[in-house]
């Protein structure tokens, strides 16, 4: 039986000798098989085995263990993945699952994962569900099916019950497969979570904004059954409503949670809302599309209508004026996920609460 093939030198790269050269050894062109390495560490096909790929039953001694790794780097033989997934019963494969890899917010998620990961010696599998929820449970089952170490799920939650259902069953399907999860957004039950604090953060930015004189607000709110825009769009409402200056209902305009949905709002608000001194768009990258619909009918951005977002992605550093916002650290939340997704599993689910920061640039000056 032979396990793992893989080729394992090219002409231009030649066998390690830094160790004496076992007898048995001779130089064979072409893929270099296990039964090779077991004959150079002169041990059996199944010791070979255990030593490269691990197991979950049988132990190798250390000596013979060395022996084995000591040959196969003479050899330049690289054991099969599956090979050792199948040994160990799971992969080196770390899943992430996020709603648009081309939004800044999920790209810097990414980043954070992949830090954390390659300190744990893992690769990241990358899936995209293109903002289609239904995509997620099906990524789940893939990754179970490639007995994948850990998985981690960022974005937000919609208000749909059966979906829910669908992703709490793929999920346990997968724990009880042997892996673990770490979510990013809102809870599902028994499940680890980063838990951005939206509420409370959007009401510090609607404090802050008020403090600098704002008195006539929109919001550009997302999706109705959007978590993470609901959330936001409540916290910073209720906060101008304690201040006793709420939000006039036709200046929430409901739009998709992209660029696109704030450049479309912002086009409707100026079109058919009230007037407004300053708009907060629930993610920057639609306050960065409504800047570009305020510039495209001749709306001047900050002197005549005012503009925030929340999470403080990248992008924000090539804008002009400079976008006030909720700073959130992506970054350090895709590590925070990773850590918690491969850490010892708990009795209970363990939730890890991010705040926002709020950061005022030239996007919102002090009114006089």
């Amino acid at each position: 039986m032979s396990v793992g093939k893989r080729p394992t030198h090219r002409p231009d790269c030649p066998v390690k000798s830094d160790e004496p050269a076992n007898p048995y050894h001779e130089p064979v062109p072409g893929p270099v098989t296990l039964s090779q390495v077991a004959r150079e560490a002169g041990v059996s096909i199944a010791t070979a085995s255990r030593a490269l790929n691990g197991s979950a039953k049988r132990t190798v001694r250390e000596d013979l263990r060395e022996r084995v790794m000591a040959a196969a780097e003479r050899l330049r033989y690289f054991p099969d993945a599956n090979a050792q997934a199948m040994a160990r019963g799971r992969t080196t494969s770390l899943g992430l699952i996020v709603h648009d890899i081309a939004d800044p917010y999920f790209s810097s998620i990414a980043a954070g994962v992949t830090i954390a990961a390659e300190r744990a010696g893992l690769a990241v599998t990358l899936a995209s569900t293109q903002n289609d929820p239904s995509r997620e449970p099906r990524f789940v089952e893939v990754l179970t099916r490639q007995r994948a170490l850990a998985i981690v799920i960022a974005g937000g939650r919609r208000d749909d019950r059966e979906a829910d259902d669908r992703m709490g069953c793929a999920l346990e399907d997968f724990r009880r497969a042997g892996g673990s999860v770490a979510l990013i957004g809102q809870p599902l039950p028994g499940v680890d979570t980063v838990v951005i604090e939206n509420r409370s953060s959007s009401a510090a930015l609607a404090r802050a904004l008020h403090d600098l004189g704002y008195r006539r607000f929109a919001v550009l709110s997302g999706p109705t059954n959007h978590l993470t825009a609901r959330d936001r769009r409540a916290g910073f409402s209720e906060a101008l409503k304690e201040l006793g200056n709420p939000v006039d209902p036709d200046a929430v305009i409901t739009t998709a949670f992209t660029r696109d949905g704030g450049y479309e709002g912002m086009r409707a608000l100026l079109r058919d809302g009230p007037p407004v001194e300053i708009v907060f768009a629930v993610n920057d990258v639609m306050a960065i599309g409504a800047i570009t619909a305020a510039h495209d009918a001749g709306v001047r951005v900050p002197d005549d209508v005012a503009v925030a977002g929340f999470d403080d992605i990248v992008n924000l550093r090539d804008i002009t004026p400079a976008l006030s916002t909720v700073r959130v650290p992506l970054v350090d939340v895709g590590i925070a996920a990773t850590e918690l997704a491969l850490a010892a599993s708990a009795d209970e689910p363990r939730l890890v609460h991010v705040d926002g920061t709020v950061v005022l640039r030239e996007s919102t000056p002090r009114r006089n």
